[in-house]
């Protein structure tokens, strides 16, 4: 048995295989931050790819949040009623649980469409607004400065984490990933680079790391007992005096402790001058070095490309799923080149069964509900 298509447990979700769709923003919302046929598309091809697990593209709590005026939100009832329709509609082509990242840009927000290249807006653009972080640092030195949050924005924001968390539980989500990774605002408050309060949210890992995690418990009241919930981190900044793969390691074990159902290991984000070293495998040491520590899953991710790839990262308990992005925007039946390869079986829609490979024995199966 390949291990790749081994089932596992977030919680108490099971996934059929190991094979996790990453979020990928599409900045194809509307103005107001709700779904459109885009998304619908979308989603149904992942519903089709025969993947574990999607989590659906990073979706802002706040207006203020999203990364540019083009992105998913669910800070009100309108986009979560959209959004059950939505997600509905894609469940009857398949049993694949759908999840959700919830975030917040921080002064990463309030930018242009990245294909059309214009960079940050600025508050008195079209288009703009301005941004808020730990700090009144930018993250380009052309941007305009964010304004520092002071507490009340700090608990204001953390509430509109809940909010957005029951929202997802109503809109039918089966999961819950906290984004604070890539240089968004709990990373923000996270790493030293970002972060230069002299309050309890700046200063020692402890009071940096207070947001995060407030948010993550927050976020575990507001929802139902036992809803599952994994968090997102950067590793490392990928830059002298940034947040470190040692703080990561800890903020991990925390995390673990007040119930999150994993940890998914990115890296950078967090610096515009960043130095990343990327290659193939390029962050699969730093979700080994997570999971050396936790007894809880670990999600790793980041040009993995190929089938025998994933296999080996699995056998070498480096991981214990992977993350695909990209990779399977690329190739949307990844999973079913990758089962092939590894000589495994999937589930598929039945509508496709007679597209098996010829000389291929018993590839497929159709879905079971």
């Amino acid at each position: 048995m390949s291990l790749l298509f081994e089932p596992i447990q977030f919680g108490q979700l099971e996934l059929k295989n190991r094979i996790v769709i990453a979020p990928m923003c599409q900045y194809s919302a509307t103005e107001q931050g709700e779904v459109t046929y885009w998304h619908e598309q979308q989603w149904a091809n992942y519903a089709l790819s025969g993947a574990g697990l999607c989590v659906i593209e990073a979706t802002a709590i706040q207006p203020e949040g999203r990364i540019s005026y083009a992105d998913l939100g669910l800070w009100n009832d309108t986009q979560r009623d959209q959004i059950k329709t939505l997600l509905t509609k894609v469940k009857t082509l398949s049993p694949m649980p759908f999840a959700i990242q919830l975030a917040h840009a921080g002064r990463k927000a309030s930018t242009d469409k990245p294909w059309d290249g214009k960079g940050q807006f600025s508050p008195d653009q079209a288009h703009g607004w301005q941004t808020v972080s730990a700090s009144d640092i930018a993250f380009n030195d052309h941007d305009h400065a964010p304004q520092e949050l002071s507490k009340n924005g700090i608990q204001k924001i953390i509430q509109d984490f809940s909010n957005a968390a029951i929202r997802a539980v109503d809109a039918g989500f089966e999961l819950i990933e906290l984004h604070a990774a890539h240089g968004y605002l709990l990373h923000q408050f996270m790493s030293p680079l970002a972060n230069k309060r002299s309050d309890e949210y700046g200063g020692c890992f402890e009071n940096r790391i207070r947001m995060a995690i407030e948010t993550f418990q927050s976020m575990k009241a507001a929802v139902p007992e036992n809803f599952p919930i994994g968090v997102r981190l950067s590793a490392q900044d990928w830059f002298k005096g940034g947040w470190s793969l040692e703080e990561t390691v800890a903020l991990s074990k925390q995390l673990e402790n007040l119930g999150a159902v994993y940890i998914h290991v990115s890296s950078g984000g967090l610096h515009a001058q960043q130095d990343i070293k990327i290659g193939a495998n390029y962050q699969v040491a730093f979700a080994e070095a997570v999971k050396k520590v936790l007894h809880i899953p670990v999600i790793t991710v980041g040009l993995i490309t190929e089938a025998e790839q994933a296999e080996s990262i699995l056998a070498k308990g480096q991981a214990d799923a992977i993350g695909l992005a990209r990779a399977l925007l690329y190739e949307p039946r990844w999973p079913w080149h990758a089962a092939a390869t590894l000589g495994a079986k999937i589930e598929i829609a039945p509508q496709y069964l007679r597209c098996q490979p010829h000389g291929v024995k018993s590839l497929f199966k159709p879905f079971q509900h």
